[in-house]
Formats: C-alpha cells, structure tokens, sequence
C-alpha cells in the first residue's frame, strides 16, 4: 500500500491551515483503514520559531506517522503553463506515488509546469490547485484531481466558486492563481495568455 503525504505550512512559527490537514488525513486514512484512529497533526508537530516559511512534509500510513521533516520554502518560478490532456490521471488522495504527475510533468516542452484536462474538464496543475478570474469571480474547477487544503479553506471563506470548466472557456478569463498549502491565495498569478496548448 502507497504511503500518503500531508504538506504543511509553518509560517513565523504559526502552523496554518492545521484542522483541514487533520480533516484530510483522517479521511484518507478511513477510507484505505476503515479502524484507523482519527489522528491530530498538532501531537506530532514541532513548529520551528524562526522567520519565513518552513514546509513540514508529514508521511503517514495505516500505523500513523512515518516521517516528519522540515526545510525551509522557497516559491517555484512559473511563469507559463502548457495544457496536456490525460484522462487516465487519478489522484484522489496526496500520495508519496507520483509517478503519473511526474511522466506528464516531463511533457511541458519549455513551459515551467503543465496545466491537466481529464475528460475534457480542466483540473491541476502538478503542484498546486487552480482558479481563474473573469473580472467579477475566482473559479475552480469542480472536479479537481486532488481537493487541497487551501481550496476547501477558500471555498468555505467564498472566495472561490466551483464551476466544471472545459478548454474552449478559458478564453473568457484575464487572470488564472495557484495555490496551494503553501503558495498564499494571490501570490501566485499569471495572465491567460501565461497558458499554452500542447494538444
């Protein structure tokens, strides 16, 4: 059975998000573990009290915990996306298998990451969740591959409107943001234009 992974962001000693990594964790882990006890992170979880950003990167399996690391978070530059389709993708739950995200990632030719379409409806990025801007609202897509932390956190502030977004819509949009446990909600966008088509 495949290891799963909870990527959690410590920023000036404040661990962030924590009751949706607990969420996500304990549904994971019920669904492969149906007897599995409902864990907190905060039991496990030392927050280093230095300035910045730190990533906990936290492995677990049916036993618990495996492996809890820190290092410290720098953004990844990326300044275009290329479109690849694959409807063979499933990644329902954050795994340490990456080994599908990381084939197509190898497919970006000279974009900096790839942008996924599954059954004609667009979905993630490799790294991070995604949502687009019409000049009134933020959408993501409905069906993502992986339902991230800091999208459920978005949806339930409302900033974020889920909405099944195919190709052909894009062209509506100005501006697209990624984001993730830990890239913030608006520190990372890029314009439209920023997307490629590789299909």
């Amino acid at each position: 059975m495949c290891r799963f992974i909870e990527t959690i962001c410590i920023d000036n000693g404040e661990i962030r998000n924590l009751p949706y990594h607990d969420r996500r964790l304990n549904h994971t882990r019920q669904h492969f573990w149906e007897r599995s006890t409902p864990l907190q992170l905060s039991d496990y979880i030392l927050p280093p009290q230095e300035a910045g950003k730190i990533k906990v990167r936290v492995v677990y399996g049916e036993a618990g915990m495996e492996e809890i690391s820190y290092s410290p978070y720098s953004l990844r530059k990326v300044q275009t996306l290329a479109l690849i389709r694959c409807d063979d993708i499933d990644y329902p739950y954050k795994s340490t298998d990456r080994e599908a995200l990381n084939r197509l990632f190898a497919h970006r030719g000279m974009c900096d990451d790839i942008l996924l379409v599954k059954e004609g409806l667009i979905t993630d990025t490799t790294i991070a969740n995604i949502a687009f801007y019409d000049g009134n609202s933020w959408y993501t897509p409905q069906h993502p591959l992986l339902k991230g932390t800091k999208r459920a956190q978005l949806l339930d502030q409302g900033l974020l409107l889920e909405k099944d977004l195919k190709p052909e819509d894009l062209s509506s949009f100005i501006a697209i943001r990624l984001f993730n446990a830990m890239i913030d909600w608006g520190e990372l966008e890029l314009p439209i234009q920023a997307l490629r088509t590789n299909f």
